[in-house]
């Protein structure tokens, strides 16, 4: 995979660079919060494929300042993390956060907090979880709390990272935590963390916060072929992958048909939907790949690492001719530009300025030229759309380190810097210099 010549193209003034991560997939130190519903999800032999925890996981918790160094050293302006919730609800939790957030403002990097990364504190798992309305309340309160303490150093947040693959893996076909396989029972959760992102942005808007955005996951549904009945399940694909999580911010309702579906009568949906599409300052979008849909094939398939079951009113399939992640993700850079303009198309002037939150691969090794081509692909095609006038304002790289990566454990690398996780020792990779260069370039 060859890298490209030329120079990356330059970006606007004031463009945003960044990098991500995850309380869970790094900080380690289980033991200095409450459980979570990950860790309830990993104690289960057989749910992580290395059966591997993140109770050390990168010990970021002890080692973040080392982490912040090697932002500065990058040269990124911000720096995406999640707050733990289970962390926030134990003795001293936000202590934590307060000396990260310090640190990264000594660095000159801008913090960037996500409030919720699929860490769910397993106490409310109990008492429902997303499919309970109460938890949609109970987060809107513990965003009061974490703004109160760090609002006056902290001016952009997120909301929420996915709801549509936690809804899909964590409720739908149980792959990751909770570990729920409901199918299409699944849906009051996606219904319920939706509801939580317009409580948490009421709550931030009621303590002055004018940078407001979401991680939604999104990517090009692509049919198997012109034939109908793959054109149809494609088009279902598309909608509970996309619209689904995007109509109710941007238009203020769901897909026709999916409000039939949602927990209590319609009058209340449409309350709902009121708070759910509370305008957002930007809208934040992880992209990692198109995915090619056909009808149903009548059997399970492994897609991605996930069991796709044989009831499902569509199939995943191969996108062929494509170089492949150590994941099996196809890489295709061109599909950010694609989806890019087709959400300019589809939402118009309901589309607030766009960052992309995450986008990266897995690869082994540490001269890592694969990750060097694939950031450098999708930059390129991050400034092709926004020369077809999408107003894009940031960018950020998953990951900043190898981690904890979910149901694959430790058999997964999406960092630009390298953990030993016996040793825990950081090594910067190839693609750490090349992004410092081309940060450095960009001015």
């Amino acid at each position: 995979m060859a890298t490209n010549p030329h120079p990356i193209p330059q970006f606007p003034a004031g463009f945003q660079w960044g990098v991500s991560t995850s309380a869970h997939q790094i900080e380690g130190a289980a033991g200095e919060r409450e459980p979570s519903v990950w860790d309830a999800f990993t104690d289960t032999p057989g749910r992580v494929k290395d059966g591997s925890t993140a109770a050390v996981a990168c010990d970021h918790y002890h080692r973040y300042a080392e982490d912040v160094a090697l932002l500065r050293e990058l040269g990124v302006g911000a720096y995406r993390f999640s707050v733990s919730w289970p962390r926030v609800r134990s003795r001293g939790g936000l202590d934590f956060y307060d000396r990260l957030v310090d640190e990264l403002c000594a660095a000159g990097v801008r913090p960037v907090p996500t409030l919720f990364h699929w860490d769910l504190p397993l106490s409310l798992e109990e008492a429902g979880g997303w499919l309970n309305r109460d938890t949609a309340e109970r987060f809107a309160e513990y965003v009061a709390a974490v703004v109160e303490r760090l609002g006056d150093r902290v001016h952009q947040w997120i909301t929420l990272n996915e709801p549509a693959e936690h809804t899909l893996l964590g409720h739908a076909l149980g792959t990751h935590a909770p570990g729920e396989q409901l199918m299409f029972d699944a849906l009051p959760a996606a219904h319920h963390q939706l509801l939580a992102h317009g409580l948490a942005v009421r709550a931030l808007r009621a303590a002055g916060v004018t940078d407001i955005g979401i991680a939604n996951s999104h990517g090009p549904t692509w049919p198997a072929s012109d034939e109908p009945a793959d054109l149809e399940a494609a088009g279902f694909y598309d909608l509970l992958l996309n619209q689904l999580f995007a109509d109710p911010l941007l238009f203020g309702r769901y897909p026709e048909g999916i409000d039939a579906l949602m927990p209590g009568e319609p009058g209340d949906i449409e309350a709902d939907l009121k708070v759910i599409s509370e305008p957002v300052d930007w809208y934040g979008i992880n992209y990692y790949a198109p995915t090619r849909v056909g009808a149903p094939q009548g059997s399970e398939i492994e897609f991605g690492g996930v069991t796709m079951p044989a009831e499902l009113p569509f199939s995943v399939r191969e996108i062929e001719g494509r170089p492949v992640t150590d994941f099996g993700w196809p890489v295709v850079p061109e599909g950010l530009t694609e989806l890019l303009t087709g959400f300019a198309e589809r939402y118009g002037d309901r589309l607030p300025p766009v960052v992309i939150t995450e986008n990266g691969c897995s690869y082994e090794g540490i001269d890592d030229q694969e990750r060097i081509a694939y950031l450098d692909g999708h930059i390129r095609a991050l400034h092709r759309a926004m020369e077809a006038g999408v107003d894009v304002r940031g960018y950020f790289v998953w990951s900043l380190l190898d981690n904890f990566e979910w149901a694959e454990g430790y058999a997964r690398r999406f960092g630009l810097v390298h953990v030993d996780f016996e040793t825990l020792e950081r090594t910067p990779k190839a693609s750490y210099g090349w992004l410092r260069d081309v940060l450095r370039a960009q001015g």
